[in-house]
């Protein structure tokens, strides 16, 4: 299908129309995008004409194989404006993409940094998120007589699931909508199983009081509770970075894949991987990305002769010759490059103070205990020595 609109318009190199004429100042004609997963398919163009006509390339292409555009899901419309009764915007793969008109603080620029006016928004398509709770609601209703630990670990697979799937995009307010449609319904559920308890028993009996709030929860002694997940648990909004054509997790390309997975991926030495995702594959010292030969070291913010432990907030990865460098200069001015080093790897310095006193916990409750023990015995040296100086009465009697 690519190949015969490609062919159909007669397309440059460079992707530009060559019998499409156009005005003097105009930019010159792109061919459309075609963009296809399985059996659905988008095909976007600046021009109309030639949307148009990739419609009937299209449609005579698939009649050659036997198949044909289904009339009731094919649509012609505009991204930005209302086009003869068709709402802006359209629906792919479960999302809703539209651009809306904006101020210039807020505008999308283009590959020469010039403001566009509008905004695109790709969010979780209506009719997905009915679906989506649909499920949740048939579950439920499936799930009446049966123990509130077995409903959990149905729900929590199909939550997880469609949160990850949605997370990269404008996802906030369709997770809050959900979230409170699933609350609601949860605590039907909860009444209709003690229709005599009180509220207060039942929020007891199925709910768990957390910083974030009430939650769905098991209240299990000695083992940790099996907890419901919401879905504003999940990220939303989330940069989504696209893998690169050639690559694979098979490919043993370490410093690539622990920047993507982090300690997900599986390797020889899972706090790297941690390392490598937090400085996205840069180095701390000089900010250039790693390669695959590259020598990558490890380095401590704090010596270990200092007290400086291996936990990830002490630790930045540098490449071998910025390890020499970075240590040659710790001798003439040592804060200045670990501030460097803390900043580069985006290391807060209270969650390194955080970290520092965790790991100094114990040696802390050690020392207050000694330093309670030598008070206590400084405490009776002092009464000893008080008894010590008492002077004999004049009658020559002790004092009592």
């Amino acid at each position: 299908m690519e190949l015969a609109l490609k062919v159909a318009f007669g397309c440059t190199n460079r992707g530009v129309l060559k019998n499409c004429p156009r005005l003097y100042g105009e930019h010159n004609i792109l061919q459309p995008r075609l963009i296809r997963y399985a059996d659905d398919f988008v095909i976007l163009s600046e021009n109309l004409d030639v949307l148009q006509k990739s419609v009937e390339i299209v449609e005579k292409f698939l009649s050659e194989i036997g198949l044909e555009l289904k009339p009731s899901k094919t649509r012609l419309t505009h991204t930005l404006e209302d086009y003869e009764q068709e709402k802006a915007g359209f629906d792919f793969l479960g999302f809703t993409i539209r651009q809306f008109k904006v101020g210039k603080h807020h505008s999308g620029k283009n590959t020469n940094k010039n403001l566009l006016g509008f905004k695109t928004i790709i969010q979780p398509s209506k009719v997905k998120i009915l679906a989506h709770y649909q499920k949740l609601k048939d579950s439920l209703n499936k799930m009446k007589a049966v123990e509130q630990t077995a409903v959990i670990k149905h729900l929590n697979p199909i939550i997880r699931g469609w949160c990850n799937y949605q997370s990269p995009w404008h996802s906030s307010t369709a997770y809050s909508k959900v979230k409170n449609l699933l609350w609601n319904r949860l605590w039907r559920w909860a009444k209709r199983r003690h229709p005599n308890k009180s509220r207060k028993w039942i929020a007891k009996r199925y709910f768990l009081l957390d910083s974030e709030g009430w939650r769905f929860g098991t209240r299990r002694e000695g083992k940790n509770p099996l907890r419901l997940l919401k879905h504003s648990d999940f990220p939303a909004s989330g940069e989504f970075i696209k893998v690169e054509g050639n690559r694979s997790p098979f490919d043993g390309d370490e410093n690539y894949w622990s920047k993507r997975m982090g300690e997900r991926y599986s390797t020889l030495d899972p706090q790297k991987a941690r390392l490598l995702k937090r400085q996205k594959g840069e180095c701390a010292y000089c900010g250039l990305s790693f390669k695959p030969d590259d020598v990558v070291e490890k380095h401590h913010l704090e010596s270990k002769s200092s007290g400086g432990r291996n936990t990830d907030n002490n630790l930045v990865l540098l490449h071998l010759h910025c390890h020499d460098q970075a240590e040659a200069q710790l001798c003439r001015s040592g804060d200045v490059v670990t501030e460097k080093l803390k900043r580069n790897a985006k290391i807060s310095s209270s969650k390194q103070e955080q970290s520092k006193r965790s790991g100094n916990k114990k040696k802390s409750g050690r020392s207050q205990a000694k330093a309670a023990i030598q008070s206590r015995t400084k405490e009776r040296s002092e009464v000893k020595v008080s008894r010590s100086v008492l002077k004999p009465s004049q009658g020559g009697d002790l004092l009592a």
